[in-house]
């Protein structure tokens, strides 16, 4: 799958955007509310039917006002008066890049940020994001599977050396 293409223009809206979004994150000390915007956005994506994700359709009052994404519309407002500095950028992105930069302020790794999301009018219906209560296994089956192999694979090898 190749990466979108964006102008130098739009990588200079991106660069002025992450600036405003580490002074808005510090000062207003959002940095979660951010990041979890950012996951909320894109956890919808269905693999089967190729819709949802990252898209920027959490904007829209019918997918914010869905239970899972209470309190969020704290963090939509927040990126609502940064969008008006920066309006050429897709909110799809700005969302992203709030969650990329959320991690950033708080210490974490710096990310690499890939702009060039659309923007979509179309929110997924209620219950897509995964259910936290059914833990690791129900999100990310295979690579549980994967790491827990691996970790006995990398175990059974320790034993045998030692």
């Amino acid at each position: 799958m190749a990466l979108p293409v964006v102008d130098t223009d739009y990588l200079k809206e991106i660069d002025k955007a992450r600036r405003h979004l580490r002074a808005l994150i510090a000062y207003k000390n959002c940095a979660p509310i951010m990041l979890r915007l950012a996951w909320h956005d894109a956890g919808t994506y269905d693999k089967n039917t190729k819709t949802g994700g990252p898209n920027g359709s959490i904007r829209n009052e019918e997918e914010y006002s869905h239970g899972a994404n209470n309190g969020l519309k704290i963090a939509i407002n927040f990126c609502e008066e940064l969008k008006a500095k920066v309006p050429k950028i897709s909110y799809a992105d700005l969302y992203q890049l709030a969650g990329v930069v959320a991690v950033e302020v708080t210490g974490g790794p710096s990310i690499d940020f890939v702009p060039g999301r659309k923007d979509s009018n179309i929110s997924p219906k209620e219950g897509r994001l995964p259910d936290a209560k059914l833990g690791l296994f129900h999100v990310l089956p295979d690579l549980m599977i994967t790491i827990v192999h691996n970790a006995v694979y990398h175990f059974i090898n320790f034993i045998s050396c030692s």
